[in-house]
């Protein structure tokens, strides 16, 4: 079952229940989505759970920086609200990878590319991408390549 349709398999449930958090952050999930893959290729296209999961990340880093700054000038209410929405969206990615594993791969992505210093990150980043299969995101992935390559 691709997340496409476990997004509206939940979102029928979340219908039923009455859930308006879920229904809401789902619902604003399938719609940038869909502006995803109209960017794509137009009206007709779909993206692949790969892609997907990279709108559901940006998703969760949109909602992140809405909290801190909800946080930061003191608005608890409106920081639970997105706290609640990234709670949801992360019910859609896999598990992520541990540091160790992260390490691990990016070990075994330096010894493919034959990496040996950072003007090799690209190359590395870009398997390391691949062979993390949307497990973790670029950040930690990049953190780990600068670490290893330094």
């Amino acid at each position: 079952m691709s997340i496409q349709d476990t997004l509206t398999a939940d979102m029928k449930t979340a219908m039923k229940a009455k859930d308006k958090v879920s229904l809401g952050t789902i619902r604003t999930l399938k719609s940038a989505i869909k502006n995803s893959a109209i960017e794509k290729g137009g009206a007709d296209a779909v993206l692949d759970d790969a892609e997907v999961m990279a709108v559901i990340r940006k998703q969760i880093k949109q909602r992140q920086d809405s909290l801190a700054q909800y946080t930061e000038h003191g608005r608890p209410e409106l920081a639970e609200v997105e706290q609640n929405e990234i709670n949801v969206l992360e019910n859609y990615l896999p598990t992520p990878l541990t540091a160790d594993e992260v390490a691990a791969l990016v070990a075994e992505a330096i010894a493919e590319t034959g990496a040996t210093s950072k003007a090799d990150m690209g190359k590395v980043m870009g398997l390391a991408q691949k062979k993390a299969d949307g497990k973790t995101d670029g950040k930690t992935i990049s953190q780990a390549v600068m670490k290893a390559l330094s």
